[in-house]
């Protein structure tokens, strides 16, 4: 089973967010979204994005 892995770049634009704005809430950890280290890189499953936009959603079905 592959699980599908975003760089920091494809994080950022699946999120509506730039690049160094992930790197800031990584480093100052404003936001907490689990990432995966591969050597230097960062990495992030798409299944944490999608859980970080569900625990940030206001209103709708799940309020």
């Amino acid at each position: 089973m592959v699980i599908p892995l975003f760089d920091r770049h494809q994080a950022a634009t699946y999120l509506g967010v730039k690049p160094n704005t992930l790197a800031t809430w990584h480093s100052t950890k404003r936001y907490r979204i689990p990432y995966i280290k591969v050597g230097r890189l960062v990495k992030y499953r798409v299944s944490d994005l999608d859980a970080f936009l569900q625990q940030r959603t206001i209103g709708g079905a799940n309020a």
